[in-house]
């Protein structure tokens, strides 16, 4: 079903600023400047679009697009102040038509803020702002809504809280009623383990990641109310019972879907990995309740040529949004394969498998500049316990980014820089009652 393509072999484009014939110079790998080498010849409408999308990749790609807006390598260079003024724009007041979003509002919150903050901006300033528009959308019977006067839900709850945690401080901390908060997440913890997104609504794996962290960020307390749905089925523990579900959303791909025997999903993959390596230090956890090859082999598999994005699903677009989800997935794989650092005795297949990378990240640009490295493990058994992590720049490979264009580090489990979750955890210990 697949032949060599017809377009011509694979190259490397000239780009601005590179001089000609000279071997010595590093310009994007041919594989991501040029065609598919080899190309499906059932032609679908899938097919259609993926052609189509390659065609408006690869001029970006080969820096045609940016004729002398590239450094050395063809790559573009990031326009920081142009990405600053729009996120300040996303968090000012938006026009009519955004009414249809307001049960959004927290992920514009969250979002633009975590992006304000990796370009090095103090987001500290929009604390104030912040807690007067979040303190009417938090329920009585806890956590937050989308909007004024819309239910609590597991999505926008984490977002709210993420968000807070950004801004910091205890203005923001104390604005959360935790004692609540333990109460609807009770409410929301079902007798097979997960959690429902919202009380009454669906029960799926976003749910068992968002409560996860927010249980873990502040400092919840673990034990069930006697009227949980999941009480009378033992579980004592808000965690106990998640990680095996987790697990039976593993699919025959090797992905992991949303529930239990429908499609896997990139989202998804990573909402699982995040909510073991908050149950336990990920080289337990993971191997423990997925299997590493399988989802390896389904995560590879998501990274396509030329584009050099990820997909979400088999037979799927890229999509800007997956190197997020996961490529979030790799930091936390490759823990689980190398375990820590140091602090334990590791094995000569741990050590082995710290050398490399596990997808390309030539073929990302500039969306993997840093190496997070579980650095020092919690005590086994210690739902509680933090595990240390380590960020450094990557060495392995030639950097094809210029050093201005670097960004901050996002904590890999929690998605904000990793400061602002150790000050979080920091606060709440601090608090005897909730």
């Amino acid at each position: 079903m697949a032949a060599a393509a017809e377009s011509p072999p694979a190259r490397i484009q000239s780009h601005p600023g590179l001089s000609q014939g000279n071997p010595n110079e590093t310009a994007i790998p041919g594989l991501f400047a040029s065609q598919p080498p080899i190309i499906d010849l059932l032609e679908t409408q899938s097919s259609q679009l993926q052609r189509e999308t390659i065609e408006e990749c690869l001029p970006f790609l080969s820096g045609e697009e940016h004729a002398g807006k590239c450094n050395q390598h063809g790559v573009p260079r990031l326009d920081k102040q142009r990405h600053v003024k729009f996120l300040q724009k996303q968090l000012g007041k938006l026009p009519p038509q955004m009414t249809a979003a307001d049960p959004s509002r927290p992920w514009f919150f969250y979002w633009s803020l975590a992006a304000l903050a990796l370009l090095g901006e103090d987001v500290s300033a929009y604390r104030e702002r912040l807690v007067d528009t979040v303190r009417p959308i938090q329920n009585p019977g806890g956590g937050f809504g989308g909007g004024f006067g819309q239910d609590s839900h597991l999505a926008t709850t984490y977002a709210t809280v993420l968000a807070l945690m950004l801004v910091g401080g205890e203005e923001a901390y104390r604005v959360i009623d935790r004692h609540a908060m333990w109460k609807w997440l009770c409410s929301l913890k079902q007798a097979d383990g997960g959690f429902q997104m919202v009380v009454g609504g669906e029960e799926d794996v976003r749910g068992a990641y968002c409560a996860s962290v927010i249980i873990s960020v502040l400092g919840i307390p673990l034990e069930t109310s006697p009227d949980s749905p999941a009480y009378a089925a033992g579980h004592r523990d808000l965690f106990s019972g998640l990680g095996e579900w987790i697990g039976r959303c593993q699919t025959y791909e090797g992905g992991v879907a949303a529930i239990p025997g429908i499609e896997a999903h990139g989202a998804y993959a990573f909402c699982a990995l995040g909510c073991l390596s908050i149950l336990d230090a990920p080289h337990r956890s993971i191997p423990k309740y997925m299997n590493v090859p399988q989802l390896i082999a389904w995560l590879s598999s998501r990274q396509y040529a030329p584009e050099g994005g990820f997909s979400g699903r088999t037979n799927k677009l890229v999509d800007g949004c997956y190197s997020h989800w996961v490529g979030g997935c790799w930091p936390l794989i490759q823990a689980a394969l190398s375990g820590p650092s140091s602090g334990e005795a590791r094995s000569a297949d741990q050590q082995v498998a710290d050398t490399g990378s596990l997808f390309s990240r030539n073929g990302l640009i500039r969306s993997a500049q840093h190496k997070w490295t579980l650095k020092v493990a919690r005590p086994a058994d210690s739902a509680r316990g933090a595990d240390e992590w380590e960020a450094m720049p990557y060495v392995e490979d030639e950097q094809i980014f210029d050093e201005d264009d670097r960004i901050g580090t996002t904590h890999p489990v929690y998605v904000i820089p990793q400061h602002k979750i150790e000050a979080a955890w920091e606060y709440y210990a601090s608090r005897k009652r909730l």
